[in-house]
């Protein structure tokens, strides 16, 4: 098994035990029904760790705030706009974050503002807390023009799912940078 494709959030757990390594910086990134923005965002930030060199020091999945998709796979827009780009997504499965997850990852990424409310209020601790931030915060263009949200693109058409994984695309880089400066501490 490829630890970069191993799904679900307590997959930290499962691969560093299976591997015998603890040292994975693990990154979850949460929409509502882990079916559209963070299926894009798990397979956009898993791919620029492996081109940054980092895909072996860094675990990438995804999860939902709700129960409404578990168990199915990314909408089928998203995937065609993931094969569009390039990008392969194999054997997804939603799941929904819990609070057991903090345990497991050192950043949660929240799609938008609502994201960020349910995964803190879910956060045991305030250092759990901490761990979300909304994804689109380590785009500097974004944050200029204080446009935080990576909208939900389920009701709308390809073009919708298209934005998000541009949104999702211009956040990568900060978020590698990041990554970097959390590894080298």
């Amino acid at each position: 098994m490829d630890i970069r494709h191993a799904q679900g959030c307590n997959c930290r757990a499962d691969v560093t035990t299976m591997l015998g390594m603890s040292d994975l910086y693990t990154i979850s990134v949460v929409c509502t029904g882990n079916i559209c923005r963070s299926p894009i965002g798990e397979v956009v930030l898993r791919t620029a760790m492996e081109e940054a060199g980092l895909g072996d020091r860094v675990l990438v999945a995804s999860a939902g705030t709700g129960e409404w998709h578990l168990g199915d796979d990314a909408d089928h827009r998203a995937l065609a706009v993931l094969r569009l780009k390039g990008h392969t997504l194999h054997d997804h499965r939603a799941r929904k974050f819990s609070a057991e997850n903090f345990d497991d990852v050192d950043l949660v990424l929240a799609l938008d503002y609502s994201h960020v409310d349910t995964l803190r209020a879910l956060a045991p601790d305030e250092e759990s807390a901490q761990k979300v931030r909304l994804l689109r915060s380590f785009d500097p263009d974004a944050v200029a023009e204080d446009d935080l949200e990576v909208a939900d693109p389920y009701y709308g058409d390809r073009r919708d799912f298209e934005i998000t994984y541009d949104e999702v695309a211009a956040a990568t880089p900060g978020v590698v940078a990041y990554v970097r400066t959390q590894l080298s501490d």
